[in-house]
C-alpha cells in the first residue's frame, strides 16, 4: 500500500514542478510577446564603439524595440593580425560568423580532456617548465560560422596577415538564458570594457553598475590596486592566492589591476600554442579562397551535404563540431547560375545547433535578382548585409508594409516571426546577407514555387478567394509549377521571366 501512496507523491511533485517551470516560461513568453508590438521596422547601424589595443569593437542598442522583440544582442568585432580577443564567456548562446580573414579559437568545454600537448621543442624554449596541455584549438576561415553554448569560456585570435571580421549574435531570449534579457560578456582577463556600455543596460542595471563602482571604491584594497573589470578582480586578492597557490603578484596580474588592456589585445611575438598546422601553402589557398568568393557563383554546385558527418547518433559533448563553413557553394540549398544560391545551416548538418536552438542562412542575389515573398515559419530573424544592397519590403499580421526601404552593407534589421519579406537585389555587386534564425530547424512558407503556399490551395478555393476565373488560377498555378524553388529573376515583361532550374 505504501508503494501506490509513493507513486501517487511523486507524480503530484512532478506536477508542481512542472506547472512550476511551464509557468515560468509563459511568464518570460509574456514578456517577450509585448515587445513585439511594431508598427516600423528599421534598418539598423551599430551606435557604440571601442577602440581597443588590437581591434575595434562595435555594438548595436540591445535595447531598441526590434531586439527586444526577437530578444537578441549584436556586437561585431574587427581584430587586427597578431591580435587575440580576450577569454571571455557569455550568458546566452551565441553564433559567430567571421565575415573576412582566418585565424584560430579554443572553446573551453565542461569536464573535457586537454587533448592538445605542446611539441618537446616548445617545451625546451620553456627550460624548467611542464609540457603545456590544453583543450582542442580550432581553425576557422571567412564564411564560418561558430556556436557557442551559453557559458562556454572561448577566445580567438587572428594569425593571419589581413584583419578578422567577426560579427556575433547572442540568444538572450533562450532557455539558457536564466538572468535577464541584458547581454552579458564575463572577461577572464584584461581590464575589458562593457562592450555594450551605453545602451546594453536597463535604467535599472545601469543604477546596480554604478553602485557595484561605488562599492569598489569604498573598498580599500581595490582603491589601492585600481579597479579591475575582469572576473577574478572581485575576489580578494589573499583567497585568489590560497585557492590557486601562487603569489599574490601572479594574482594582480589575473585580476588585471595594473592594466589598461581592453577586450582585444596584441600578442608579444605570436602565440606559442598547441594547434592543427596551417602551412604557407594553405595560408595562400586561404587567402585564393577569398579573392575567388567573389566568384562562386559562377561554379557549378557539388552534391550537396546536408547532414555532414552527423550519423543521427547525437555527438557528445567532447566531440560536437562547433564550426561550419556556410559560404562554400557546393552545400547551397537552392542554387540559381543566373540569379544566385541560399545554404542554410541548422540542427541537421551542424548538431550542436539543437542545443542552442538556433540557426542561420547565407544568400547571395545577384543583380535585379529576387528572393520571393516568404515568412519564417518558427523563427525570428535577424539579417546582417554582408555586401551590396537591396531593396527589401516587410509586411505584417495587418497586411500593412512595415518596413519599404533599401537595406545597404553593414546594416541589420530584424524580421518577426511570421512576417512576411521580399528581397530584390539593387546593385551591381548583388546583394549578400547571413540571416540568424532563433530556431535549430528554421523553416519558411513560400508564395512563390512549387512549394508555394497557393500551388498547395486548390484551384476552386482561390478562384472564390481571390475572384479570379479558372483560367486565371490554371495560370498562375502553371507559372507556380514553373519556378523550381524561391528565387526568381525579374524581368520587364512576364512572358520573358526566367525561373530557377
Amino acid at each position: 500500500m505504501a508503494k501506490p501512496i509513493l507513486l501517487y507523491t511523486s507524480l503530484c511533485l512532478l506536477l508542481v514542478l512542472f506547472n512550476g517551470c511551464l509557468a515560468t516560461q509563459t511568464s518570460r513568453q509574456q514578456q517577450r510577446f509585448n515587445q513585439c508590438q511594431m508598427d516600423r521596422l528599421d534598418a539598423l547601424e551599430p551606435n557604440h564603439r571601442i577602440e581597443a589595443e588590437a581591434g575595434v569593437i562595435e555594438s548595436w542598442d540591445p535595447n531598441d524595440q526590434q531586439f527586444q522583440c526577437v530578444g537578441v544582442a549584436v556586437v561585431r568585432r574587427t581584430i587586427e593580425p597578431n591580435g587575440l580577443l580576450l577569454p571571455q564567456y557569455a550568458s546566452a548562446p551565441q553564433l559567430i560568423y567571421i565575415e573576412r580573414g582566418y585565424g584560430i579559437f579554443g572553446a573551453v568545454l565542461p569536464g573535457c580532456p586537454n587533448t592538445y600537448q605542446e611539441s618537446q621543442q616548445q617545451q625546451q624554449q620553456r627550460e624548467g617548465q611542464q609540457r603545456d596541455q590544453h583543450q582542442k584549438i580550432r581553425n576557422f576561415r571567412q564564411g564560418d560560422i561558430i556556436a557557442l553554448p551559453a557559458g562556454v569560456a572561448h577566445w580567438l585570435y587572428n594569425d593571419g596577415d589581413s584583419e578578422v571580421v567577426a560579427l556575433s549574435l547572442l540568444d538572450t531570449n533562450n532557455q539558457a538564458n536564466q538572468l535577464d534579457q541584458n547581454p552579458r560578456h564575463f572577461y577572464l582577463a584584461g581590464n575589458p570594457e562593457d562592450e555594450f556600455q551605453l545602451q546594453g543596460r536597463s535604467p535599472r542595471g545601469q543604477r546596480r553598475q554604478q553602485q557595484q563602482g561605488q562599492g569598489r571604491r569604498e573598498r580599500g584594497h581595490q582603491q589601492q590596486q585600481g579597479q579591475g573589470k575582469n572576473l577574478f578582480s572581485g575576489f580578494r586578492t589573499e583567497d585568489l592566492a590560497d585557492a590557486f597557490n601562487v603569489n599574490e603578484n601572479t594574482i594582480r596580474n589575473l585580476q588585471g589591476f595594473q592594466e589598461d588592456r581592453k577586450n582585444i589585445v596584441k600578442v608579444k611575438g605570436r602565440l606559442q600554442v598547441a594547434r592543427p598546422p596551417r602551412s604557407r601553402e594553405e595560408r595562400e589557398r586561404l587567402e585564393r579562397q577569398e579573392r575567388e568568393q567573389e566568384r562562386e557563383d559562377e561554379r557549378e554546385p557539388r552534391e550537396s551535404h546536408r547532414g555532414g558527418r552527423d550519423n543521427g547518433i547525437e555527438e557528445t559533448l567532447c566531440t560536437l563540431r562547433l564550426r561550419e563553413n556556410i559560404h562554400d557553394p557546393s552545400r547551397a540549398d537552392i542554387y540559381n547560375p543566373q540569379a544566385g544560391r541560399i545554404s542554410t545551416l541548422n540542427s541537421h548538418n551542424l548538431p550542436v545547433l539543437r542545443w542552442l536552438q538556433l540557426s542561420a542562412e547565407f544568400g547571395r542575389l545577384q543583380r535585379d535578382a529576387i528572393y520571393v515573398p516568404h515568412w519564417n515559419r518558427n523563427a525570428h530573424s535577424v539579417i546582417y548585409v554582408v555586401k551590396g544592397r537591396a531593396q527589401v519590403q516587410v509586411v505584417d499580421d495587418f497586411g500593412q508594409t512595415v518596413f519599404q526601404d533599401e537595406l545597404q552593407q553593414h546594416q541589420i534589421l530584424s524580421v518577426p516571426q511570421n512576417f512576411a519579406v521580399v528581397k530584390r537585389a539593387s546593385s551591381s555587386e548583388g546583394f549578400e546577407w547571413v540571416a540568424f534564425k532563433t530556431n535549430d530547424n528554421a523553416q519558411i512558407s513560400p508564395l512563390a514555387g512549387q512549394t508555394s503556399v497557393l500551388r498547395a490551395i486548390p484551384a476552386d478555393v482561390l478562384a472564390n478567394a481571390f475572384q479570379l476565373s479558372r483560367e486565371d488560377v490554371s495560370e498562375l498555378k502553371s507559372n507556380l509549377e514553373q519556378q523550381e524553388i524561391t528565387i526568381v529573376t525579374s524581368s520587364r515583361s512576364s512572358s520573358q521571366r526566367r525561373a530557377i532550374a
